[in-house]
């Protein structure tokens, strides 16, 4: 089974075909050549033989109507021209009067007897017929025993001569030429296959080198990058490969800083609370009041750890498929103003403005939970990053296509060098300040990936010192 399957695997092979290419390539233009030549020699021979023959017919002819041969068939010196025709050709002449009676044979067999043909009777018409016979290797012509009326100008045909030459000698060449051009066919052949062998392992070598490089750098024992120059596909191949295994060692080195990340931050609250707890019983005589206030930090540290749950668990759904959207058609205008309800005494508790300008009514097929919690965590970054005395500008605008929100703020900004980051899981800008807010850094992460979902775009703007904008896209028909 194993045998029958590499079999079938070589005749799929790049190696087989070219092999089979360059064979048809060395073999076939040969044949081709090889029936050409025969067929042109053959055609030239013919055409070559008939012209000659018809040439001296014609002469013939002409010295049979002035000797009046037809009336005096025993001519000796016309009789010994027919011979020396039909000798010098291997053929037979036929002289044949305006009555069909052969007078002349030189084969001596039908001399006396009646002729009557197509050929015979179209030449009594004026007409020099030519025939070859290549089944049975013969050529034949009819030329009409002609004279001038001196009265009316007319030609009077008086009889006719026909030939029938043998094309041996011309199928004998033929033969010939076949079996030489068989013998250079054969060694082109084995030329073509030993050709076709060397080059066609010679043009696959460069994938086998990128197959062995890509297993070497899979077993961890190769070059970082993938390197085969032979030929202008093969780097091109080699370029896309090393961007692909590039985004995959970014992707690689991703997923265990992510659980680096999610390690240390779900370890963080959990050690304060352990410190927090060893205090308190190590404290023999702790007062009543020191009581409360370690267990309220350990309360606020178990928010912590919840808050830190609850977005996990919010980017575990993001990262599944946009199919467990429930969409539904939403009032867009209705669902910010409930969010900026909820977010007005975060706000109020900042000393931060939050404004809320619509253009005009926007409904969008949306999924509710989704689309609320990327909104908010959007507008509550920004209350929160903001100064005392800020403003938060949210404006919702749409077109036939999309619609649009921005969310503007007067608040510290994000440093230029970190605008490309802000999107990734735990990445923080200020971490100490982040911490203080209760910021989790799983924000913008759960942001972007919820926009995404709704095949919709997200960009930021933002100077440091003074403030960010998010400009937001999204259809309003969803499209699964």
């Amino acid at each position: 089974m194993s045998r029958f399957k590499n079999v079938i695997n070589f005749f799929k092979s790049l190696k087989f075909r070219l092999i089979l290419f360059l064979i048809l390539f060395g073999i076939v233009p040969g044949i081709v050549l090889k029936v050409g030549i025969v067929k042109t020699y053959e055609d030239r021979s013919v055409s070559i033989k008939t012209s000659e023959i018809l040439s001296q017919a014609k002469i013939l002819a002409n010295q049979i109507v002035s000797n009046d041969y037809l009336n005096y068939p025993n001519s000796t010196i016309i009789n010994a021209e027919l011979d020396q025709l039909s000798n010098i050709y291997d053929g037979r002449v036929m002289v044949i009067d305006n009555e069909f009676h052969i007078i002349k044979d030189t084969y001596d067999l039908d001399t006396n007897k009646t002729i009557i043909s197509k050929e015979v009777i179209e030449s009594y018409y004026g007409q020099e017929i030519k025939k070859y016979d290549a089944e049975n290797r013969y050529i034949e012509l009819t030329v009409p025993l002609s004279r001038p009326v001196e009265q009316t100008g007319a030609t009077e045909v008086l009889g006719v001569m026909l030939v029938s030459v043998s094309t041996d000698s011309i199928n004998l060449n033929m033969e010939y030429l076949a079996r030489n051009a068989y013998v250079i066919q054969l060694i082109c052949a084995v030329a073509a296959v030993f050709l076709a062998v060397i080059l066609s392992i010679q043009l696959v070598k460069p994938f086998h080198k990128m197959s062995k490089s890509i297993d070497e750098i899979k077993t961890g024992y190769g070059e970082d990058a993938l390197s085969v120059n032979d030929y202008t596909e093969t780097i091109e191949i080699c370029k896309k490969f090393n961007e692909m295994l590039g985004r995959m060692k970014v992707l690689d080195d991703s997923r265990q800083e992510f659980v680096s990340n999610v390690s240390h931050e779900l370890k963080t609250p959990l050690t304060s609370m352990k410190v927090l707890a060893d205090s308190l019983n190590s404290m023999e005589d702790a007062p009543i009041e020191l009581y409360k206030e370690f267990m309220g930090d350990i309360g606020n540290e178990i928010d912590r750890e919840t808050k830190i749950i609850n977005d996990l668990l919010s980017l575990v759904k993001m990262d599944k498929s946009a199919a467990d959207l429930n969409v539904t058609n939403m009032n867009i205008n209705e669902l910010l103003e409930q969010i900026l309800k909820r977010l007005n005494p975060i706000a109020e508790k900042q000393n931060v403005e939050l404004v809320l300008e619509s253009f005009r009514p926007v409904s969008a097929d949306v999924d509710e939970v989704k689309i609320t919690l990327a909104f908010t965590n959007l507008i509550e970054n920004a209350i929160k990053y903001n100064k005392p005395g800020g403003w938060v500008h949210v404006t919702l605008n749409a077109d036939h296509q999309y619609f649009y929100l921005k969310v503007e703020d007067s608040g510290i900004g994000i440093p230029e060098d970190s605008l490309e980051h802000i999107y990734e899981r735990f990445y923080r800008v200020d971490k100490s300040h982040s911490r203080e807010i209760g910021g989790t850094g799983l924000g913008l992460a759960i942001t972007r990936n919820a926009v995404l979902m709704h095949r919709g775009a997200i960009k930021v703007f933002s100077t440091e010192g003074e403030g960010t904008i998010f400009n937001v896209r999204i259809p309003l028909n969803y499209i699964a």
